[in-house]
């Protein structure tokens, strides 16, 4: 009886029914999940007598329907077994953390390890995985199991947060067992794995404050320096993992870059660092040690660095050579910011006219990044509203004055691009244009050819040798700072 008394059972299947006697035809009083823990109190024929304190409820279940484990130093092995069997089924993940925080409780100080902290983080990422991707009436008896897997997880501390953005939901784990990993003596491959999981851009909460925002991203990239610079210096992490840690990293580093700028007092020199650091992690990447799995993160690390690759660039204002336009960069309401369109002077002596034309933005808006046409009757300009998305002004002179056409990288809600300037084509009449996005997990890159008098698309191609305006005409800096062509 006192075995009993130290007895956990561990639930492993679902929708058991908790009988309020030893026998098939007793009440219900209540229907168990996996991963459900109850207290043992006692066993009659096939049947355990126990109580769910979870829904305060006591009652019997057939002993096949649970393991039972003793809670004592010497069950932990057995215990821990279980856990490295689970770590890798799919749909077992309740009954899993269930073995896990049983471990834990169970298991003496000095046998307890990364090994179980990361079996844990790996079940129980694999969960919000499996929840964020059902819902709908087709799999609404999906979903309900897994919403009550959600909850055993949650009765052993388990925290699991919800993420809206683009219409979408994704739950994420908050990464406790993952911290823990760093916390003990853990192996490259270990970490590596848990900063892959602390660092995910589409865990990050969305509600986060500004200031909030910009500590965590330094969080993040922090705990992926610490991987990488683990990495290097042992030298024995597998490519594909360094890899992953890189394609991150830049992504991370391009969202910081677009944070510094907008903040109200910015430091140009940590937005020039910050640009570079992306660049720089994106340029380390192993292309062809990629695996499949990852060639659409590294697409989508490429247009964030891509969105944000003028940060990598000093941001000055040059004054406009005579007879030619240019701009200047002022401050309008709170957290806005205002381009006015200056023309040059007549003489080298003279000083430059100011326009009657400005308009303003609260994107971040990128000076370097200013061309202007050879017959000075149009310019464009980057300008990044959000961390994962730039457009292109585009300025023209008519008749009546300038006006201003401001390009979206696409209208089809996609979760992140950029369109940018890629050139001018002889004859004043077109200009050159690339963008990326990613729409629906699909990334997608074109090269265009674009009538500069009413901004539409003449010719496209995947690649820019396969349109010949783009092959003759492409701007020799854009080509050499586009991510576009990689």
């Amino acid at each position: 009886m006192i075995e009993l008394l130290l007895s956990l059972a561990i639930v492993t299947q679902d929708q058991i029914p908790l009988r309020a006697a030893p026998n098939e035809t007793a009440a219900r009083h209540a229907t168990l999940s996996q991963g459900d823990n109850l207290e043992v109190r006692g066993v009659k024929g096939d049947y355990l007598q126990v109580y769910d304190h979870r829904r305060e409820r006591a009652g019997f279940i057939r002993a096949t329907q649970a393991g039972l484990y003793p809670l004592t130093p010497e069950s932990a092995p057995r215990l821990k077994a279980v856990v490295d069997y689970l770590k890798d089924q799919p749909g077992s993940e309740a009954v899993g953390i269930a073995h896990a925080a049983a471990f834990l409780k169970a298991a003496p100080a000095e046998a307890i390890d990364a090994d179980a902290f990361e079996a844990l983080g790996k079940m129980v990422d694999r969960l919000a995985w499996r929840a964020s991707r059902l819902g709908g009436a087709a799999n609404e008896k999906a979903a309900k199991t897994v919403a009550e897997h959600l909850e055993v997880a949650a009765t052993y501390g388990v925290t699991v947060y919800s993420v809206e953005r683009n219409e979408k939901m994704t739950l994420c784990y908050e990464g406790d067992a993952w911290r823990r990993v760093f916390a003990l003596s853990a192996s490259l491959e270990q970490k590596a794995r848990a900063a892959l999981s602390l660092t995910r851009h589409d865990c990050v909460k969305s509600t986060l404050l500004p200031t909030e925002r910009l500590e965590t991203d330094f969080w993040r990239a922090e705990i992926l320096d610490r991987a990488l610079t683990a990495a290097a210096k042992e030298g024995n992490l597998p490519e594909h993992l360094k890899n992953r840690l890189k394609i991150r990293a830049a992504g991370v580093w391009a969202s910081l870059a677009h944070q510094l700028a907008r903040r109200p007092k910015s430091d140009p020199t940590a937005v020039l660092k910050a640009g570079q650091r992306a660049e720089a992690e994106l340029a380390g990447v192993d292309k062809k040690t990629l695996v499949d799995g990852d060639l659409l993160a590294w697409n989508e690390a490429a247009i964030r660095v891509g969105a944000s690759r003028w940060a990598a660039q000093p941001q000055t204002v040059a004054i406009p050579a005579p007879g030619r336009p240019g701009i200047q960069i002022t401050a309008g309401e709170t957290g806005q910011t205002c381009v006015r369109i200056i023309e040059g002077a007549k003489s080298p002596s003279a000083k430059p006219i100011q326009s009657k034309f400005s308009h303003c933005t609260y994107g971040q808006v990128w000076s370097s990044s200013l061309t202007v046409s050879p017959d000075g009757k149009a310019m464009t300009l980057a300008v990044q509203p959000l961390e994962n998305w730039r457009e292109m002004w585009v300025f023209r002179l008519e008749e009546n004055g300038w006006q201003v056409d401001i390009v979206p990288p696409s209208v089809d809600n996609p979760e992140l691009g950029y369109v940018e300037f890629a050139g001018w084509v002889p004859g004043n009449q077109q200009l050159l244009a690339a963008r990326e996005t990613i729409v629906d997990n699909r990334g997608k890159t074109s090269f265009e050819l674009w009538n500069r008098a009413t901004l539409k698309v003449e010719k496209h191609a995947d690649k820019p040798g396969n349109l010949t305006a783009f092959y003759r005409w492409q701007d020799p800096l854009w080509k050499g700072g586009t991510v576009a062509v990689r």
